[in-house]
């Protein structure tokens, strides 16, 4: 959904049309219409508006014009190596966003020893989607009041708006209110996650733009032209395939395992987003390092990239859901499109997305986690 920029004006003219009217009404009439504004007036709250960030809206104008020139260039005159090259450094990348701030930092559904937080950490920069802690911050929000108006890309307000209108706006003051029960301690313990916050203003410009140009020209003589264009592309794809989790995994798709919340399964959101996009399960499950239920690599590269690095001793403590409990939760609320329903009293399709972000949680840590599912946990690779 995009922004209302007609607001005022319609404003504007229904006011003046009721004062063309009210002027042939007589002074009693006037006298009840001012008495029934006013008494709306005080009974209503003040209206969420709008306040678009027009640098923002610029940014990402260029950055969308730059990359459907870039990827012109890159088929038509660049070299070869440098549209490979884009898309293995956007693939290193996307893994610091889905492994790293997502599923590590977000959801602390693993651990990682230093060496890896490292490594993941320097891929988020070359993502560039605001340091760690601003984006774990949010993402927590999200979970926390998924489809409210604390919810920062809130899919009730259509798929632009899910998507990245909402970054094209000031976020709504519940964001920021809500946003402030959130308990971001463990990354203030971080001395990875603290010293890239402080250092982001010259390692994000470093790794997501300087460097992926730079390297094309020292090495293979590309074209500076060429090899910055190819930069904006992979940029700029990257976005809109982390956005797709945001927007179309909560508008299409199947339900498997609660039917009651917006978010969904999409195969097509799970390849492109490398295993993000199986959002239900994600959303019931937050504490699942798979983040889906999947038993194969195929459609969730970062569970690949996890499993590798724990088998080496550098990520640990995974935690996933037994399949009874997977089983028994979609039986109960799920839409019947893998496992079958037992329950169907409470879950019917019109009943979609009439629910309440009361009870919802994070991930593992939420103080509103039930100690009975936490003990229901199991901890593959268990470390400290």
């Amino acid at each position: 959904m995009a922004p209302n920029l007609f607001g005022s004006s319609a404003t504007l003219f229904l006011e003046a049309s009721q004062q063309d009217v009210s002027q042939k009404k007589s002074a009693a009439e006037k006298t009840a219409v001012q008495k029934l504004s006013l008494q709306k007036t005080q009974d209503s709250k003040p209206k969420y508006q709008w306040k678009i960030v027009w640098r923002n809206v610029i940014a990402f104008v260029y950055l969308h014009v730059g990359a459907i020139y870039g990827l012109y260039t890159a088929l038509m005159f660049a070299k070869f190596y440098t549209l490979v090259w884009a898309l293995s450094f956007s693939a290193f990348a996307a893994v610091g966003v889905t492994g790293g701030a997502h599923r590590l930092w977000a959801h602390r559904s693993y651990k990682a020893k230093w060496p890896l937080r490292i490594i993941l950490m320097i891929f988020q920069t070359m993502a560039f989607q605001n340091h760690i802690y601003e984006w774990v911050r949010d993402h927590r929000v999200h979970h926390k009041f998924t489809d409210t108006d604390a919810d920062p890309h809130n899919a009730q307000r259509g798929f632009f708006f899910s998507h990245m209108g909402w970054l094209l706006v000031r976020k709504h003051p519940d964001v920021i209110k809500k946003g402030a029960t959130i308990d971001m301690s463990d990354l203030e313990k971080d001395f990875v996650v603290v010293w890239q916050r402080r250092l982001y203003i010259i390692l994000m410009p470093l790794f997501c733009f300087l460097l992926p140009t730079w390297l094309p020209c020292y090495y293979w003589n590309e074209k500076p032209m060429y090899a910055w264009y190819a930069t904006v592309f992979r940029y700029t794809l990257s976005l809109n395939l982390t956005w797709l989790v945001n927007s179309a995994a909560h508008i299409w798709g199947m339900k498997p395992y609660d039917n009651t919340i917006s978010p969904t399964d999409s195969l097509s959101v799970g390849l492109s987003a490398f295993g993000e996009g199986w959002h239900n399960y994600h959303h019931v499950f937050p504490w699942d390092y798979k983040a889906a239920e999947l038993g194969n690599y195929r459609t969730n590269f970062t569970t690949a990239f996890i499993d590798f690095f724990a088998r080496i001793g550098w990520a640990y403590d995974l935690k996933t859901v037994a399949h009874d409990i997977v089983i028994k939760r979609a039986s109960r609320t799920g839409d019947g499109s893998i496992y079958e329903r037992t329950n169907t009293t409470t879950t019917d399709h019109h009943d979609a997305h009439q629910h309440t972000h009361e009870g919802a949680i994070w991930g593992w840590g939420d103080t509103d986690m039930a100690p009975e599912d936490m003990q229901k946990v199991t901890i593959i690779n268990k470390g400290d």
